[in-house]
């Protein structure tokens, strides 16, 4: 049997060629969006924050805004805070508001590069550091020589660290409160301590308290560190002069027997009028006394005794003095 022939036409397909959907001007008003948006990363990195997700996660938008301020890793899109050439842009840079390794992923914070460049800008950095970089001699010393209270967060080894601790001190003297116990007993280094900042004497080992040198640094630093020497050295009548020329208020701090001493309790008196309220009874009511107080602080004259409170020549002294103030 032969078969028919089929009467049909093969129809032959037309192709259709499909239209691009993304028409090549949206690209460039794309573009041109990100072109302005650069400009003003460039002026102020914390313009990131109101940027949309995808310009937090444009790299050369992220990279400037680190370059301007490096805080601004803050708002980057998470992949870009691993991106170490970013981050490490960001902690040279530091930042206004906000520690940029802070914001880094926790690979980089372990990155001994990226740490030693962050606590180079500012010690503080420390904090955010792996805690195997926090025992790492040389990024610490980095660190306290840039901000001497970063001792804090140095691993416990590094606290009893000589060499680190004289740098830490040095820098900022309330450090020595962070240093291992025998280190707040070494002279030297409370010494630089106090010298720094006369309130490290109170972190001092009691030995220290006691030993005039230091304390008599202390004093001259600020009269005010009369209140942690030991009670010997509170009744030291060279060392309290030296505190109430100071600061007068340092009078608080004195032996009873100079807060009734003429010499100490007018040195006191000039320079801070209010030291009249620490002053004995006696001296409260000693004319010379009262009108040096009252001169240096107007509401000096409360403390006076009751007879000079009274004093029309006082209380008129003690008003020039307000109005000298009001007007300063």
């Amino acid at each position: 049997m032969v078969k028919k022939k089929s009467t049909k036409k093969k129809v032959a397909k037309k192709k259709v060629t499909k239209k691009a959907t993304t028409p090549p001007k949206a690209e460039a008003v794309d573009q041109k969006a990100k072109k302005a948006f650069l400009k003003e990363v460039e002026a102020s990195g914390w313009v990131l924050e109101l940027a949309d997700k995808s310009l937090k996660a444009d790299r050369d938008i992220v990279l400037a805004a680190v370059k301007q301020d490096g805080a601004a890793l803050r708002f980057a899109d998470k992949s870009l805070k691993a991106d170490r050439e970013i981050v490490l842009e960001a902690v040279k840079q530091g930042g206004n508001v906000g520690n940029a390794l802070s914001y880094a992923a926790k690979s980089l914070k372990a990155d001994r590069e990226v740490v030693l460049a962050a606590v180079k800008q500012d010690g503080y950095a420390l904090e955010y550091a792996d805690d195997s970089l926090k025992a790492d001699r040389e990024i610490v010393l980095e660190a306290v020589k840039r901000s001497g209270n970063a001792l804090s967060y140095a691993g416990k080894s590094l606290k009893a660290d000589r060499d680190i601790v004289l740098a830490a001190v040095k820098k900022d003297g309330d450090a020595l409160r962070f240093a291992d116990k025998p280190l707040k007993a070494d002279r030297e280094v409370v010494l630089a301590a106090v010298k720094s900042w006369y309130e490290a004497l109170q972190y001092a080992d009691k030995s220290l308290k006691a030993d005039r040198d230091i304390v008599l640094a202390a004093v001259n630093q600020d009269g005010y560190a009369l209140q942690y020497a030991a009670k010997a050295l509170q009744g030291d009548r060279e060392i309290v002069l030296k505190a109430v020329k100071k600061d007068g208020g340092a009078l608080e701090y004195a032996a009873k027997a100079f807060q009734g001493d003429r010499e100490i309790v007018l040195a006191a008196v000039k320079n801070y009028g209010g030291a009249l309220e620490d002053a004995a009874k006696a001296l409260q009511g000693d004319r010379e006394i009262v009108l040096a107080a009252v001169k240096s602080y107007y509401s000096a004259l409360e403390y006076a005794s009751d007879e000079l409170r009274g004093d029309k020549e006082l209380k008129k002294i003690a008003k020039e003095t307000l109005s000298a103030f009001m007007k300063s």
